[in-house]
């Protein structure tokens, strides 16, 4: 299992005829029913990310919820908007936290996943790691107690000898420190 590099996650980018906030719109607007709710965390000027994980998550059937297009969102940040983002996260089934090196040191992508944590852990809660091509990904330690979304690439085997598929998976710790996968498809819809 690997971190997601900034070269896989692009594989979803798609040209988008409108722009990413009036898809997500539009997406918001299907079908609703059967859907997994997700709260996505990052960090507000990662657009390029944002986007691609949006593309990947829809693939998945989900409704992905994004604080700076709702519409119930005051215009300027507020206490208003902390309690706004507050009440997103426990209605919405899931949270996942973009986590790049940007997102890791904003103080608001740390205040939600404190929330998430509280909310949703741990069975409801992950880590989307995103490291850049070349380099190790430097996430904060605490890091380490969440689930985490990975990328397998069909190379490493179970236990058993068969080889792992190709995809993304949940990866998280077990109580006797033992390691668990499930694909993201499984966990977004338990």
């Amino acid at each position: 299992m690997s971190i997601i590099t900034e070269a896989q996650l692009r594989q979803f980018q798609r040209p988008f005829k409108k722009g990413l906030q009036e898809s997500l719109i539009e997406y918001r607007n299907q079908e609703k029913y059967l859907k997994t709710t997700i709260f996505l965390s990052h960090k507000h000027n990662e657009l390029e990310f944002l986007a691609n994980t949006v593309e990947l998550l829809k693939s998945l059937n989900t409704n992905i919820y994004v604080d700076w297009l709702d519409e119930g969102m005051p215009k300027n940040t507020s206490g208003e908007t902390a309690k706004r983002i507050k009440k997103k996260i426990v209605e919405c089934d899931k949270f996942i936290l973009l986590a790049t090196e940007a997102a890791i040191s904003s103080k608001w992508c740390n205040w939600e996943l404190g929330l998430g944590d509280a909310a949703k852990f741990d069975k409801n809660i992950a880590i989307f790691p995103i490291r850049k091509e070349g380099q190790t990904f430097t996430g904060s330690e605490y890091f380490q107690i969440y689930p985490s979304i990975q990328y397998e690439n069909g190379l490493t085997k179970y236990f058993n000898g068969n080889y792992i598929p190709e995809g993304y998976y949940v990866e998280r710790y077990n109580n006797d420190n033992t390691k668990s996968i499930e694909p993201l498809g499984l966990w977004l819809f338990k």
